[in-house]
């Protein structure tokens, strides 16, 4: 398996070896297209200016003018039309050049090598030394007729040059892949220590340390990998907490039914003693059926299946029944409940929705003082419902507040177990109202009393 440094510095190199190739093609491409016809139509006028220079001094000596011309870069093939035939300059690496060609141009014509010079893919014509790709001018001198062919000597005109630009094109390879394998390594060290820090996470460890000081997407994202550890390790202690608080509220119920099973079989048991035994049993039982039911109703939610069966309602007359149903309880604490409830209509799940109520009036009873107090309001301010259920019970500090919608969690445990409950109250009301795009804001002070606002939106 490679690793990715390997990966990336394979695929890299391939990248500029292909980017090469793929530019000698287009570059080529552009010569054959563009650039030889322009060279050809350059040396021809200058095949002709020779010509016209030569016709005009007719005194001049033809072989020294041309080794002269040869000198400075041509390299020039002269026939005569008895047949006798010289090189001037260097010499082509390939002279072979059709009869026909030598008496067209003897004749009169020009003949165009470096036109019609056959096209190669990766040998260019400009470098094709060969006496086939040269330009070819009729000449007269002194009443003799030639053919006279030339072409640029690149090898005297880059000699140096050439050495040059293979040196420079060396180098740059050669440097270019060291700054590839240097700069690789520079990328990849954060990710494979992200790697590690995964490993580390399958395994249970959260503690993970990596480089969040960078500016680039590679510091985001081990920024973001911090977070998600952070979020996992809170997420696996609830998920610890979770699993030891429903043991408990399920063998809590389960060992008081046993017991008072047992106590069932005594023959010796009074009818009294026998009803209240029942009595516990079947209040051990209706605790269990709540705990499975709100388990049931949390796992739906979780799923997010389509459970929402939106309508319009009147959700001040929902609360206002619901009232009803625990106004004994109320009057049977002794507290006074307060509330103003104007005519309000939504569009949401009532079902849903009277499940948070219930929550809500239940806490603000259970958790509240003797002889206290509950205020329930309906107000509509733009397009916001404002929903506050507010008492004078015992209260929460800020940790507390900040993890009432955490499941099984019950604020003041030691004060809790006087009061029955399964700590997922709350945590259902919270996704019920995210459920329908609304929050919830809580204010509390230990001893003082709890504000819980429900903000909903109003389509």
């Amino acid at each position: 398996m490679k690793s990715l440094y390997t990966k990336f510095v394979v695929i890299t190199i391939g990248i500029m070896l292909l980017s090469g190739v793929l530019a000698f093609i287009a570059s080529n491409t552009y010569y054959q297209q563009k650039l030889k016809p322009a060279n050809d139509q350059k040396n021809t006028t200058i095949a002709l200016e020779m010509v016209s220079f030569i016709e005009e001094h007719p005194t001049i000596n033809l072989n020294e003018y041309l080794k002269n011309l040869s000198a400075i870069g041509y390299q020039i093939y002269l026939v005569e039309r008895t047949g006798k035939d010289t090189y001037f300059g260097a010499k082509f690496r390939n002279t072979s050049l059709p009869h026909s060609t030598r008496e067209s141009v003897l004749n009169g014509e020009i003949y165009h090598g470096i036109l019609h010079f056959p096209k190669q893919t990766f040998v260019t014509g400009f470098f094709a030394n060969e006496l086939s790709n040269s330009i070819g001018v009729p000449l007269t001198h002194q009443e003799e007729k030639y053919a006279l062919f030339i072409r640029p000597d690149i090898k005297l005109l880059f000699n140096e040059m050439h050495v040059l630009f293979g040196w420079l094109f060396g180098l740059m390879i050669v440097l270019s892949i060291l700054m590839v394998v240097i700069s690789a390594k520079y990328l990849v060290k954060p990710i494979s220590k992200l790697t590690i820090a995964t490993k580390s996470l399958s395994q249970g460890s959260y503690a993970v340390e990596l480089d969040t000081k960078r500016s680039d997407e590679l510091g985001m994202l081990s920024h973001s990998f911090k977070q998600m550890a952070r979020k996992l390790e809170q997420s696996d202690e609830m998920r610890k907490e979770f699993i030891s608080n429903i043991s408990h509220d399920i063998q809590s119920p389960l060992s008081n039914i046993k017991g008072y099973t047992n106590l069932l079989e005594k023959e010796d048991l009074s009818s009294n003693d026998r009803m209240q035994y029942i009595s516990v049993i079947n209040g051990e039982i209706s605790r269990l059926s709540n705990l499975t039911k709100q388990l049931l109703l949390l796992a739906s939610l979780d799923r997010n299946e389509d459970i929402l069966q939106k309508k319009t309602f009147n959700l001040s007359l929902q609360i206002k029944e619901l009232v009803r149903n625990y106004q004994w309880l109320i009057n049977e604490k002794g507290m006074m409940l307060t509330y103003s409830l104007p005519d309000t209509e939504y569009f949401g799940d009532p079902s849903l929705l009277n499940t948070v109520w219930d929550n809500l009036l239940t806490n603000a009873i259970k958790y509240n003082n003797p002889d206290g107090s509950i205020e329930i309001s309906v107000e509509t301010r733009e397009k916001l419902i404002f929903i506050t259920f507010k008492d004078t019970g015992i209260g929460m500090n800020e940790k507390e507040v900040e993890r009432i919608f955490d499941r099984f969690y019950r604020a003041d445990v030691a004060r809790s177990k006087t009061v029955e409950g399964t700590g997922l109250g709350l945590s259902i009301v919270a996704t019920i109202v995210k459920m329908h795009d609304g929050q919830i804001v809580v204010k509390s002070k230990e001893n003082e009393g709890t504000s819980i606002v429900v903000e909903l939106p109003v389509d």
